[in-house]
């Protein structure tokens, strides 16, 4: 035999799901919490515009006196996108995101916090979705900080030597955006790899080999297919991208086209994503 309060409602002692906008709020709050990883990032932000200006500023020299063409060879074009969004410093946030991103999940592997994250919200694809976002939108807006300041300042360093570049100019945008793009997708990367591996030391390594090494084993144009590997690896399709159509840059034979290289990057995030999403759904805590 049972009583009833009247009025009272059963499923009224059930606490509500957590909206989506309550677990981004709860992903901002544990990276912010972490002064260390924001600071990282701001920091190789700076670097990296650093690097790209001082390129240039570097370059200024060999403008000025360009040395004697030598025989049999065309003569040398200058090439502001290729100096301007430097590979270094596209190297050097690709491993600031991509560490970021495997902090961001081993992390609380590692602290414990995971079990009670999955102990408030069962959900565990709402909670991989808002880390997703929050991580993908940090890091997004700092790749995009980098490239826009590093175009605008170094272009306009190169005005007096006429050969400044303008926004609108055939390959720029794309270029801007391809070097921001890849920074949110190395963190993505870094995120399935800290789900995967859940150890620190491990997650960083792995992402060292992914970005760096593996492009090395694959280089060369002897072989068309060996070739084609190492271009559809995250950091050639930045590199594609960053070419000015205008320019003598090339990639060598079997270069891959740009939208080839925009749908290998795309391609990459999600493949991160359906990886960090599995692996959290099926692994215990």
């Amino acid at each position: 035999m049972s009583t009833t309060i009247p009025g009272s409602d059963a499923g009224s002692t059930a606490d509500p799901a957590p909206r989506f906008l309550d677990l981004l709020a709860a992903e901002w709050i544990k990276l912010r919490s972490l002064r260390s990883t924001y600071w990282v990032l701001a920091l190789a932000s700076l670097v990296a515009i650093a690097v790209d200006v001082n390129a240039v500023h570097t370059d200024l020299t060999y403008i000025d006196h360009p040395p004697p063409r030598m025989p049999g060879q065309p003569p040398h074009t200058y090439d502001p996108l290729f100096h301007g969004l430097n590979g270094i410093a596209s190297d050097l946030m690709a491993v600031a995101a991509g560490s970021l991103g495997a902090i961001a999940v081993f992390g609380e592997y590692t602290t414990g916090l995971i079990r009670t994250t999955f102990a408030a919200v069962p959900d565990r694809r709402g909670v991989i979705a808002a880390k997703v976002v929050v991580i993908g939108a940090i890091t997004a807006l700092a790749g995009l900080v980098v490239s826009t300041v590093s175009f605008f300042t170094v272009n306009a360093m190169l005005a007096s030597r006429h050969l400044g570049l303008s926004i609108a100019d055939d390959g720029c945008l794309r270029a801007v955006l391809g070097f921001a793009a890849i920074v949110p997708v190395c963190a993505l990367i870094g995120m399935a790899l800290g789900a995967l591996l859940r150890h620190a030391t491990a997650s960083i390594v792995s992402l060292v080999l992914v970005l760096f090494i593996l492009p090395m084993l694959f280089g060369g144009d002897r072989y068309r297919w060996l070739k084609e590997i190492g271009t559809h690896l995250p950091t050639a399709t930045v590199q594609r991208l960053t070419i000015n159509p205008a320019s003598t840059t090339t990639m060598g034979k079997y270069a891959p086209s740009v939208l080839d290289s925009w749908i290998t990057m795309g391609a990459w995030g999600v493949a991160a994503v359906v990886v960090t999403v599995v692996v959290v759904r099926r692994r215990d805590v």
